[in-house]
């Protein structure tokens, strides 16, 4: 899917991915399943032999794989793996002890998984999956073809050209109602219905196209379920784009491997997800602190200092400073030495942030100029990615922008080491963090240590890239955070992720969001964007505006390709810092929120439809998010500072006047420049402190008390869990505390019908 735009040059990249081969006229060449019989029942699980319309024999195997999930795999080995797995494996299947496999003659086989049932029909074959109940979640469609007999979609199967098989396929019934979000970090409108995501890996240039950074071949639907696919192939999905009622899947791999989990909310498939791959990582607390990057310019030594030291006299709430691409000498990007001119003294630069309070982060990336002295060295061992030749693959990573590079080649052990060792030397010198950019541009024609090809390598790369990284600073820092801009199938491990290089306009900062808001119904919650965006200087409002965006968001960063210090916006930076100051006030919420996201999966910036899955209007509204429970974000997405609010059932109150306001409605919201629309569910506890130049562990907290009703308030920090729990008699509030934080005060809002006092106890 090269980017080309109409009537203007073709952009093609070193990195775009390969097309399937499109067959003649008249050509055929597809093997659809016919009918199945039976071959072996094994407590939870069936073999079937089936038999294709080309004749075709393949093997088709179900069976549960958690309370909740089944596993459905064609084949023509029942061996067969997808063949990322060379490099690493992505789904670790698991078992239901309730589960069984019921097979009678002449009935349907049904597969029992608890609240997951898969029926299958032998002849002819058809397979639908249904909750306990029996009620049909999703079933697979036998394949469309139009008036003229040409056919639309392809049916469970594969499809050949030139007599070699090419790709698997899978399509399922689509409702008229039905939605669709996940699939990664697209930027396209959270419900992906018409669209056509694509499972590859793109230097995407923005955001603000379907190209993404971060591809996840996973699903969620608003009828219950989610559909995940085990592949570290360039995988289609054709949302109901060639058919309204059907979605196709189309995988180029040895084998079809997928997976059906139940809901029936998207929490309940996130969490039996993570149970196939893996837990969020939950980053260390300082990481949830502002981070200020020097921006992609020329920086030094002196110019990180002076940063910091106006940072601490200005008052602006900060932990982390990021260093980008030129602590490094210019043009031997990312040979992972500092550049000896602008950089002198890093122990001692570094030694005097961290008596500042301040944690550094490192820009890198996996490729190695062609110019840089460790070009040779890493060449001369054996360490990057080779062309078809056997020679190293130097590629135009920086498209044209900068030196092309060597790919450093994480499937020998032997480069990871060598790579990893250039970090370790980094961290001990007191270095906190990397962000690993970049990682999308391994060529499909290359060829790794393993023997694999650039194809089958390309998507699953970056998880070998951040999984080194992460594993190197754990090592060193006792933490796994990596600042990752590339990701993929089971990349909430690494645990902080940010959008990528976007475009400085309102645009783009929805499209930023809805990206966002993809990647945690994709099973990654704590994710970032560049505040004020990346590409150019944004206009002070929408400076503002974003940075307000970024406070509440899972993380924030100030990055750009100019600078993004408050103080160099000094019309707005009061604006700016009191959008900072509010973050850090409600850091204890926020940090609460976290921890629950890592525990149980589901996002901490919540599109409308986690909480809301039986509202079709929580799955459009996509410009707006839940953080945590109890708060509703609303980025201010028009320079006129006025937009529509989708208020869901319930009441709810504006943050900043106190306002109730009935949902199951959208609201016209006007909001001044230094607000952001904002409102809390009434009656919600929200957990707030002292803001401070830096995060800490607060002994005392102060709960503020949006309605002053009977609630809850769940506070977890590095001390442990504290529970505040209001029961509200009368005129008075009384809250009960339980745990180690000290709770002085609960402030009652201004909000119609409030008790007039608190009491804690």
């Amino acid at each position: 899917m090269p980017y080309r735009p109409p009537l203007v040059a073709h952009e093609y990249f070193v990195a775009d991915p390969p097309e399937l081969p499109v067959r003649a006229h008249g050509e055929g060449g597809l093997s659809a399943l016919s009918a199945a019989e039976l071959v072996a029942a094994d407590g939870a699980e069936v073999m079937l032999k089936a038999v294709t319309t080309a004749e075709e024999t393949l093997l088709v195997q179900v069976g549960a794989a958690g309370e909740g999930v089944i596993r459905v795999r064609l084949s023509e080995d029942a061996s067969a793996r997808p063949r990322s797995e060379r490099a690493i494996s992505l789904v670790t299947p698991g078992t239901y002890p309730g589960a069984r496999a019921g097979v009678a003659p002449g009935e349907p086989i049904v597969i029992d998984a608890g609240s997951l049932r898969a029926e299958i029909s032998l002849a002819p074959w058809h397979l639908r999956f249904t909750d306990a109940s029996g009620a049909t979640l999703v079933e697979q469609d036998r394949g469309h073809t139009d008036i003229s007999g040409r056919l639309r979609t392809l049916p469970f199967g594969r499809s050949a050209s030139n007599g070699a098989s090419v790709a698997y396929h899978e399509s399922f019934a689509a409702a008229p109602d039905e939605a669709f979000a996940g699939f990664g970090e697209s930027f396209t409108r959270l419900d992906k219905r018409g669209q056509r995501p694509l499972m590859w890996n793109f230097d995407a240039f923005g955001a603000e196209s379907q190209r993404a950074y971060k591809n996840v071949p996973l699903y969620v639907s608003s009828k219950g379920y989610g559909v995940l696919v085990d592949t570290g192939a360039p995988a289609e999905f054709d949302v109901c784009q060639s058919t309204h009622s059907v979605v196709q899947i189309v995988v180029p791999d040895d084998v079809l491997d997928y997976y059906v989990l139940a809901g029936p909310t998207p929490s309940d498939v996130l969490n039996r997800y993570d149970l196939l791959t893996c837990r969020p990582s939950l980053p260390p607390k300082w990481a949830f602190g502002t981070w200020i990057s020097s921006g992609f310019c020329v920086d030094s030594q002196e110019r990180v200092l002076t940063r910091a030291r106006t940072i601490r006299e200005r008052g602006i709430p900060c932990d982390v400073l990021h260093l980008d691409t030129y602590w490094q000498t210019d043009g031997h990007w990312s040979d992972l030495r500092w550049d000896p001119v602008n950089f002198p003294d890093p122990d001692g630069m570094l030694a005097e942030l961290d008596g500042m309070g301040f944690k550094v982060c490192l820009w890198m990336n996996p490729y190695i100029s062609h110019l840089s002295p460790a070009f040779a060295e890493a060449a001369q061992a054996g360490y990057f990615l080779k062309n078809q030749e056997g020679e190293v693959y130097v590629a135009d990573c920086w498209h044209g922008s900068f030196p092309a590079c060597g790919i450093v080649d994480f499937t020998n052990p032997e480069a990871a080491a060598w790579f990893t060792d250039r970090l370790r030397t980094l961290l001990r010198q007191g270095v906190a963090a990397f962000k690993t950019d970049f990682a999308e541009g391994v060529p499909s024609d290359s060829v790794a240590s393993n023997g694999m090809t650039g194809i089958d390598l390309h998507n699953v790369y970056t998880l070998l890239f951040n999984d080194a990284v992460a594993a190197v600073t754990r090592e060193v820092n006792g933490h796994d955070l990596v600042w990752a801009r590339s990701s993929y199938l089971g990349g909430q491990r690494h645990s902080a992720q940010w959008g990528g290089d976007t475009y400085t306009s309102y645009a783009a900062m929805g499209s930023t969001l809805r990206g966002g808001l993809a990647h945690g119904l994709s099973g990654v919650p704590f994710w970032s964007h560049d505040a004020g965006g990346f590409t150019g200087r944004p206009t002070d409002d929408l400076y503002v505006r974003w940075t307000q965006f970024g406070a509440l968001s899972p993380l924030l960063r100030l990055h750009g390709t100019t600078t993004r210090e408050p103080w160099e916006f000094p019309e707005v930076e009061q604006q700016a810092v009191a959008a900072l100051k509010l973050r850090y006030r409600l850091m204890p919420y926020l940090y609460s929120a976290a921890v629950e996201a890592a525990r149980t999966g589901a996002p901490m910036m919540r599109a409308m439809c986690v909480d809301y899955p039986d509202d079709p209007v929580a799955w459009q509204a996509d410009l707006q998010y839940l953080l945590g429970r109890d708060l509703l974000v609303a980025p201010m997405t028009a320079p006129e500072g006025t937009r529509l609010v989708y208020l869901p059932r319930g009441e709810w109150v504006d943050y900043w006047t106190g306002e109730v306001l009935t949902g199951s409605r959208y609201v016209p919201v006007s909001k001044p420049l230094d607000q952001i629309p904002l409102f809390v569910r009434h009656g919600a506890l929200i957990p707030v402190s002292q803001p401070g130049d830096t995060v800490d562990v607060p002994a005392e907290i102060t709960l503020v008390a949006f309605g002053g009703g009977d609630g809850t308030a769940e506070i977890h920090d590095a001390d442990g869990l504290t529970v505040a729990v209001a029961t509200r008699d009368g005129d008075e509030l009384h809250v009960a505390v339980t745990g180690p934080k000290r709770v002085t005060e609960v402030e009652i809002a201004p909000v119609a019908g409030a008790p007039a006092r608190a009491v804690i106890s």
